[in-house]
């Protein structure tokens, strides 16, 4: 095979985001086979920086061990775009003329695309991930025929998009990272022409974790609900605070509630002293503290994956989804390692059951243990990953 380009708005060692880490772990596990791995990206900082700024000078880079070729960024009408993007983020339906703005001034760049048009014969492919972005949706314009898209779908109103409905439906491949993600992007995409197949990211699976080790750094010896990840409305925290909040009220018990993470929320007064935000914590702190919690939960409803879950069950501990997230609540039944809920009663009712069944509660953890070790380490990824992309290659793209 020749080259593989993966393209991306951004990239770097310690950019937050879970397509940004599953992009970092990809290439650098395929590197590690002896594939010739490259990333294609532009010059802009990470989502969070002003997409139409130049942070790094336009050039070849060599960073997390790979070749990374850095693009300009084209200038944008920023309110223009962030007008319909209060829209779409609001779930307003928006008109066809919008959608070209929302395309047409989102972050791009026409110097990686002049670049992947010119060199298009020194790769195999060009891999673009995540889909929302000009970066992709003008990528993988230049040569469909070569373009697989690691999509990271939600069911979220972007995913709706005409323009990117007509566009998706004439790539090479496209991989997801769940069942349910396949799923929608089946009910959304013509997809018969395209290659798919579900292959999910893979996970350091060699983890070491000692809950008392946790109980002793941080004093929390209380049996605790543990949510680890950015902390903002969009991953419904407010709610599980709010939940939290009316579970205290109704049980004078000692549960607690430990966050880490970036971000902050208000939390709910009543529950000041219930509530630990540890913020930002070391790798090892995290797995110890999946390992000491009662169960992690996670009540975002629009994940395409979620590693934290993956994560508390590495350690042998228990999970408790949001029903209303396709994806973590299937995982959750297959991997017979944990419970859902549908609103507050459900949660309530949930939570006591982890309490009251701490026997079959530690069986659910060991079950999601199996099931990552089974699906999610880098090796079995890594092979799977390989094995799409060489017969892609072979079939004459």
């Amino acid at each position: 095979m020749k080259k593989i380009g993966f393209v991306t708005p951004w990239f770097g060692e310690n950019i937050p985001g879970g397509a940004e880490a599953l992009l970092r772990g990809v290439s650098a596990h395929l590197r590690q086979t002896g594939a010739e791995i490259e990333v294609l990206t532009t010059c802009a900082k990470e989502f969070q920086s002003d997409w139409g700024v130049n942070f790094y000078k336009e050039g070849v880079y060599n960073e997390c061990g790979l070749v990374v070729r850095r693009f300009r960024v084209n200038k944008r009408d920023r309110a223009a775009f962030d007008f319909v993007n209060a829209k779409l983020m609001s779930g307003i339906t928006i008109s066809a003329e919008e959608e070209r703005v929302f395309v047409d001034n989102n972050i791009g760049s026409d110097a990686l695309y002049g670049y992947i048009r010119s060199n298009s014969g020194d790769y195999s492919l060009f891999v673009f991930i995540p889909y929302m972005f000009g970066t992709t949706y003008d990528g993988c314009a230049v040569c469909p025929e070569k373009s697989v898209l690691i999509p990271c779908f939600h069911d979220e109103s972007y995913a709706y998009l005409k323009l990117f409905k007509e566009r998706f439906s004439q790539v090479a491949g496209m991989l997801f990272n769940a069942e349910a993600e396949k799923e929608l992007a089946m009910r959304l995409y013509d997809l018969s022409r395209v290659r798919t197949e579900v292959i999910g990211t893979g996970l350091d699976t060699d983890v070491r974790y000692d809950k008392e080790r946790f109980v002793r750094k941080y004093h929390i010896d209380e049996p605790f609900v543990l949510y680890m990840g950015r902390k903002d409305a969009g991953k419904n925290v407010d709610v599980l605070l709010r939940y939290f909040a009316e579970y205290k009220k109704r049980h004078q018990n000692s549960l607690k509630l430990v966050l880490t993470g970036g971000g902050t929320l208000d939390i709910p007064f009543s529950v000041k002293n219930d509530v630990h935000d540890l913020g930002f914590i070391s790798i090892q702190d995290k797995y110890d503290a999946c390992a000491a919690a009662y169960v992690l939960c996670q009540p975002s409803s629009v994940e395409s994956f979620s590693i934290v879950i993956m994560e508390s069950w590495l350690c042998s501990r228990p999970v408790l989804v949001n029903a209303q997230c396709e994806v973590t609540r299937q995982f959750v039944i297959k991997a017979n390692a944990g419970l859902y809920y549908n609103g507050y009663h459900e949660f309530e009712a949930c939570i006591d059951y982890m309490l009251k069944h701490e026997t079959i509660a530690g069986e659910m953890g060991k079950n999601g243990r199996e099931f990552v070790l089974d699906n999610y380490s880098w090796d079995a990824v890594t092979k799977k990953y390989m094995a799409f992309f060489k017969d892609l290659s072979e079939a004459g793209i």
